[in-house]
């Protein structure tokens, strides 16, 4: 099932999220509604505040596989690398990101099992943007010169997938 998706200003996007103790058939069908809306806008990555739900859960896809994380957690990254990010909770805005370029990233799948992933390029980018709004944090916040925010036509592609 589809669902609404948060917009900016929104308090709900300044919230953090509360780990999830157990992935339960209640987080798989809010997993599965996540990735049918974020593949409908279309997106790269959606988090469970982004879809109005206070719970540590994104999912993600850049065309190389689907990814369903319940609570993860960044835990080694390096490296730098600056991508024009956007956001499905800020239509129509982009602005250029520095972010790690290699990150390590530790969860739990939909079958309660721990997972690792190792990610670079724009996956890591997708997977820290996505962890930022578990922690109450948007994009726009992570902008190192404020006059690179750019306001685009909301149905004009931005330069890089909306995450």
């Amino acid at each position: 099932m589809k669902r609404k998706i948060v917009r900016f200003p929104s308090p709900l996007l300044r919230k953090k999220a509360k780990a999830i103790k157990r992935v339960t058939p209640e987080i798989r069908k809010l997993a599965n509604d996540m990735m049918e809306t974020m593949h409908a806008v279309p997106g790269v990555g959606l988090a469970g505040p982004q879809v109005g739900e206070l719970l540590r859960l994104i999912v993600a896809d850049i065309g190389a596989g689907e990814i369903i994380l319940a609570n993860p957690k960044l835990v080694n990254k390096k490296g730098k690398r600056e991508y024009v990010e956007g956001c499905l909770s800020l239509p129509g805005v982009e602005a250029p990101v520095t972010r790690a370029d290699c990150v390590v990233v530790k969860g739990l799948d939909l079958d309660n099992q721990p997972v690792e992933i190792a990610a670079e390029g724009l996956m890591a980018t997708v997977l820290q943007h996505e962890i930022d709004h578990l922690d109450g944090f948007v994009f726009i916040d992570r902008v190192e010169d404020p006059s690179t925010i750019k306001h685009v036509a909301a149905n004009k592609e931005p330069k890089e997938t909306l995450i």
